[in-house]
């Protein structure tokens, strides 16, 4: 008896889905299309110990962290920013820069958010660039069995991470209107409650069972 009253909100109140479905779905489209994208580029760092050898790794692997603070610095983002010719503070760079060690991994990750993703691409490398010629440099003080080499993985590439592309938006733009239309049919729903229209109304409403209908005049 419920699901067969579900189905009649459902057929009366059709409309209501079908206008908050596509209104939000083209208001997410609308949206998306209006926004500036934001590119990320992702450099990674291999951290490697000059020998296979247990206690230089397990050395190599609690020191990531440290290499990353170094990394993170005004210092070295007015370098990136000087290379590459930028006209940006320290400050706002490393804002739209994250970075990550995984020591199972043993890599050093750099990730730079930039509304160009060539920019991106360049900052991410010249970074990591610098990282690996600090290693370079703080190797030459080192025994050779005791070096910890720093390599770039592989040449950055950026991807698009804001907005989300176009059906991604649609969709949860769809998902938000259908949500938004079942609230506003329950609280439709809710406020007609009280109004008896139909012999059905009758009698789920005051638990009669409903005998004959006045037909309406002519």
């Amino acid at each position: 008896m419920e699901l067969a009253r579900y189905l009649s909100i459902l057929r009366k109140r059709w409309w209501i889905i079908l206008v908050a479905v596509l209104a939000t779905a083209i208001s997410a489209v609308v949206f998306s299309r209006l926004q500036t994208p934001v590119y990320q580029s992702t450099a990674e760092v291999v951290i490697q110990p000059a020998r296979p050898d247990f206690g230089l790794t397990q050395s190599a692997k609690t020191l990531l962290r440290s290499y990353m603070t170094v990394a993170d610095s005004n210092k070295w983002a007015r370098e990136v920013l000087n290379r590459e010719r930028l006209d940006m503070e320290p400050e706002e760079l490393r804002a739209n820069a994250r970075f990550a060690a995984e020591d199972d991994r043993m890599i050093i990750r750099i990730e730079i958010e930039d509304t160009d993703g060539e920019v991106a691409n360049r900052i991410a490398r010249t970074w990591a660039t610098l990282l690996v010629e600090w290693r370079d440099q703080e190797n030459q003080r080192q025994r050779k069995e005791d070096r910890v080499f720093a390599e770039l993985r592989d040449d950055p590439t950026y991807s698009q991470t804001w907005p989300p592309r176009l059906p991604i938006m649609a969709m949860a733009g769809a998902i938000l209107g259908l949500i938004l239309a079942f609230v506003i049919i329950f609280f439709l729903e809710w406020a007609e409650s009280g109004i008896l229209r139909t012999p059905e109304d009758v009698e789920q409403g005051l638990g009669l069972t409903v005998l004959g209908i006045v037909p309406p005049a002519e």
